[in-house]
């Protein structure tokens, strides 16, 4: 990957600094790997069978979600990690630039608290991953010590790996890709050939609202990736084409999300209690056959565990833009101890892993948007980051700007994020308008937020750049053109 990191196994150490020309060595066809690592996940299934059980969808109805989904989510996530390639640093630090020193610190906090949430799903999904495991082979049944246990190996193991960085995250994500590819492949022949196909086409079409707040719902999970997207392009060379950055991490996570959707979709014709299961994984070991469920629940565990490894990976350069004085892997901890607190209060007093998630996930979306219709915006006019100026969070650095604010900026993402929320509504909270009206039956306000916060912010009169483009930068014309 790079000199500093292409080391086999070696830590990398490398924090908010921009990565040296000489080191961006990277490919754009590394992406694939790491975005359909990002996406091997059994919540996928669940997520899937909730558009048929929650969301009332038909089959076609779910195909059209499956593919929407990674396209619109995906599609930004390559569209922002173009910035990586220009300025070859984090997301998290490309955002003082725009943001200001202090402003940054206002969507960066929520940003890092929202992973904390993420995280948490994920660690929990992985324990219950391995509690289902140990039911199936040995018969023991899940209690409260188990739990803990069982929470506390896959955080552990997840820091372990997200603690060695960037290459070890995509090396593992390489072969877990294959491994995983050939059980989906498994399992999708077992449920062609056994599934009662009649029953799954038989089932009514559900409303085009709720099939579009279904697009909101599996693209949550995309969106949640946005602001990390830098952070695995800043090894890439700047002359890196970004038609291809953009058509890789679709590729990459539409090739697991559409037939993962799919299956959870047939699925839930077999499990319609599912919106109201206690755990999202348990469910596998009534369907499949044991010499399926069980290596496709492991499979499927590493995924998970590089999952919240890709997270915290990119949770700890987020805790050093708030001005933790440590390094990444140190900042990494942080999130791992709240991932085990937080995990252990889900799996031992929530009633409805479901309901918790999809409530979570509405939340998840609006927040993380805010900050994407800002930066996104300013991306369209913006060709380079000064990293000098990012790492200086003194009153001298060129983005300073007013009092360590950028005004247009901190305001945009305000008012942006208010409007998101007046239209969203889940199981926690419903904005005064998230109902009588299109953009609230529709599940949009993640949408509202992006182009609110995007729009204002191309309106306001913004802070003058004093800073010049590195001699070896070459221009980029065709900017973010897809």
């Amino acid at each position: 990957m790079t000199k500093t990191a292409e080391s086999e196994g070696a830590l990398e150490t490398r924090g908010l600094e921009p990565v040296p020309d000489s080191e961006r060595t990277a490919k754009t066809r590394d992406l694939f790997p790491t975005w359909v690592g990002a996406n091997i996940s059994v919540l996928l299934l669940t997520m899937g069978a909730s558009l048929v059980v929650a969301y009332k969808l038909n089959f076609w109805q779910a195909i059209v979600v499956a593919i929407a989904a990674p396209i619109v989510s995906y599609g930004l996530v390559g569209l922002i990690g173009i910035a990586g390639k220009r300025g070859g640093a984090p997301g998290m630090a490309l955002s003082r630039a725009v943001f200001g020193q202090r402003g940054n610190l206002l969507p960066g906090s929520l940003i890092w608290v929202a992973r904390w949430g993420w995280e948490t799903i994920n660690a929990v999904t992985g324990a219950y991953a391995v509690l289902t495991i140990l039911d199936i082979l040995f018969g023991i049944s899940k209690n409260n010590a188990l739990v803990i246990v069982t929470l506390f190996a896959f955080v552990v193991a997840t820091f372990a790996i997200s603690g060695l960085g960037i290459n070890a995250v995509q090396k593992c994500n390489k072969y877990a890709t294959y491994l995983f590819g050939l059980f989906s492949v498994l399992v999708l022949v077992y449920l062609i050939i056994n599934t009662d196909w009649s029953k799954v086409f038989d089932q009514p079409a559900g409303s085009t609202s709720l099939m579009v707040a279904g697009i909101g719902m599996i693209a949550a999970g995309g969106v949640s990736w946005i602001p990390s997207s830098p952070d695995f392009t800043r090894y890439l060379p700047r002359t890196a084409s970004s038609k291809a950055i953009v058509g890789t991490s679709i590729g990459g996570a539409g090739i697991v999300v559409l037939p993962m959707v799919l299956m959870g979709a047939v699925m839930a014709v077999s499990t319609p209690d599912l919106a109201s299961a206690s755990d999202p994984v348990s469910f596998l070991g009534e369907l499949l056959p044991t010499w399926i469920a069980v290596p496709y629940l492991l499979i499927s565990l590493v995924g998970m565990l590089l999952i919240n490894a890709m997270s915290m990976y990119s949770a700890g350069f987020t805790a050093q833009t708030l001005g933790f004085k440590i390094p990444r892997h140190w900042a990494v901890s942080i999130n791992a101890l709240i991932s085990l607190v937080f995990g252990a209060i889900l799996m031992l007093v929530a009633t409805s892993f479901m309901g918790s998630f999809i409530a979570f996930l509405s939340l998840l979306a609006v927040a993380f948007s805010a900050w994407v219709g800002v930066f996104g915006a300013d991306m369209f006019t913006r060709r380079h980051y000064d990293g000098a100026a990012m790492l200086d969070t003194t009153r001298t650095s060129a983005y300073w700007y007013k009092g360590g604010f950028s005004p247009a900026a901190v305001i945009a993402w305000a008012v942006g994020l208010g409007a998101g929320l007046l239209f969203t509504s889940s199981d926690w909270f419903t904005g005064p308008l998230a109902t009588n009206n299109f953009i609230g039956e529709y599940g949009l306000g993640w949408v509202v937020t992006i182009v609110v916060s995007g729009l204002l912010y191309l309106a306001l009169p913004k802070p003058a750049d004093t800073t010049k483009a590195p001699a070896a930068e070459p221009q980029e014309p065709e900017a973010i053109a897809v």
